[in-house]
């Protein structure tokens, strides 16, 4: 018995110095990041910005590679059945918290088979009313769907979308019995805004930008805990009574569970430094995304608090899964 538990001790010391030389000399060639969804989306453009700049930081490439499938699910599975090595890596966003709530079960578990790496940034959304109707500020908007119990229609790009999640998220907090509409993609919905066939919508806000300076959408808040640099004189949704902020599109990575640690402190220093750089900022803030440097640790925190707050609204706003 004390020969097996010898060996036993051995392998496993063999093993422990196997992974530690393996990190030592991490990357020896280029790191596969897997993206859950179809090409040319906005998380492909903000993954290339961030991530050919840290590729310079640690020496090697990032090669991006799409696997959509399963609303994004099946890109994620692949990565938390990865071998934790630190070449398969997965860009991580918002749709993970969202699938918990589409789905009665996932190939995976989030918290468990993954690990927080970084966090890139998120896109704020800006809460616009249709013009024409008198609804200039949130509490028109409350007081006119108040008074209308029923009748007024927010718009969505789809169920589970982050306009939808931002909708339902203002309904629930503020008691609102409003219907939701919606729409096949972001230009039908704002069509439907400026005509006033809906009343408002939850836009990403560079989209939202020429809209607004258009007359065609009346700004009321950004979701943002804070105000936009770009926008200082709107007000957030906390200011007008409702600290809902987290209904960003936020995007980061995650690599599979048990990755050396060594490994990501690497990662997450070298994207670390890329968020830093002032092109990258500029870059990011083009397209709506706002630089958000965390630890691994705040990551995870996040992570975990943005799945407890969407399990928590699918209940409260009774979304149905999908399947």
């Amino acid at each position: 018995m004390r020969s097996i538990h010898a060996l036993g001790v051995v392998i496993g010391l063999a093993i422990a110095a196997g992974t530690a030389v393996a990190a030592q000399d991490w990357p020896a060639h280029p790191i596969l990041v897997v993206s859950p969804f179809g090409p040319g989306t906005t998380y492909d453009l903000v993954a290339r910005t961030v991530l050919n700049p840290a590729g310079h930081q640690i020496g090697q490439p990032f090669t991006l590679e799409n696997r959509p499938g399963g609303a994004g699910t099946l890109g994620v599975a692949s990565v938390a059945k990865a071998a934790p090595d630190g070449y398969t890596l997965l860009l991580s966003s918002s749709a993970m918290s969202t699938a918990l709530i589409l789905h009665r079960s996932l190939p995976y578990d989030a918290l468990r088979d993954l690990e927080p790496v970084a966090m890139f940034g998120g896109e704020p959304s800006m809460l616009m009313a249709a013009p024409g109707k008198g609804i200039n500020s949130v509490a028109d908007l409350v007081k006119a769907a108040k008074t209308n119990p029923g009748q007024l229609k927010f718009a969505s790009v789809g169920i589970g979308s982050a306009s939808h999640i931002a909708g339902e998220r203002f309904r629930v907090a503020a008691g609102l019995n409003v219907q939701h509409v919606a729409f096949p993609g972001p230009a039908e919905a704002l069509a439907d805004l400026a005509a006033g066939r809906v009343d408002f919508y939850f836009v990403p806000v560079t989209p939202a930008l020429p809209v607004m300076l258009e007359g065609k959408g009346v700004p009321l808040a950004v979701s943002t805990a804070h105000r936009l640099q770009s926008l200082p004189g709107l007000q957030t949704l906390a200011e007008a009574g409702y600290p809902i902020a987290g209904d960003l599109t936020w995007v980061g990575l995650s690599a599979p569970a048990h990755t050396p640690r060594d490994i990501v402190d690497k990662l997450n220093a070298a994207i670390g430094k890329a968020l830093d750089s002032p092109a990258v900022k500029v870059n990011l803030l083009r397209t709506g995304f706002e630089p958000s440097p965390m630890s691994p640790e705040q990551y995870g925190k996040f992570l975990a608090d943005d799945a407890a707050a969407m399990i928590k609204l699918g209940k409260d706003a009774h979304i149905e899964p999908l399947d």
